[in-house]
Parts: structure tokens; sequence; C-alpha cells
């Protein structure tokens, strides 16, 4: 991060600014071209929003998962692979 800070442990506007730059960088270019010059509300509700959806698409995939190793046998070789992929 940046050493630029104004006194009293505030972050300066320049800093704000790389920040949310980097923010936005981290969004898929869908979601970006969408936005278009975003402020910065904007740009945080995006990301929040992006999150969740990543956050649904894991515990989706982790049901899914957890449904087909149930249907496995435990000593199986397709368990034993799943097993050393989530290693």
């Amino acid at each position: 991060m940046s050493s630029r800070r104004t006194t009293g442990g505030r972050i300066s506007e320049d800093e704000i600014n790389e920040l949310i730059s980097k923010l936005q960088s981290l969004l898929p270019e869908s979601r970006r071209r969408n936005m278009g010059r975003a402020s910065a509300g904007k740009l945080l509700k995006e990301t929040c929003s992006y999150i969740k959806s990543l956050k649904r698409e894991v515990e989706d995939l982790s049901e899914r998962l957890a449904a087909l190793m149930s249907t496995m046998e435990t000593d199986s070789p397709q368990a034993e692979i799943i097993r050393s992929l989530l290693r």
C-alpha cells in the first residue's frame, strides 16, 4: 500500500483513488463494462454484489460436490482423485 497518508491516520484522496482503481480492476470485464466511469459508491455496491454471487457459487459447488461424494464408494478411484484435487 502507499505510504501517502494525511495526519491523524486518515487516508489521502490519492490513496482512495488508487484503491478504487485496484478494486475496479478485480471485477470481471463484463461487470466493469456495465459501470462505465462509476462513482466510488456504485463501485462498492457492484463489488459487494459480485462477492455475494461468488459466495453463492461456492456454496452451490460445495453442495454439488458433497452430493457427488455421497454417491461414491469412499475407497473408489474417483473419490480418491477428488480428494487429491481438494488437498
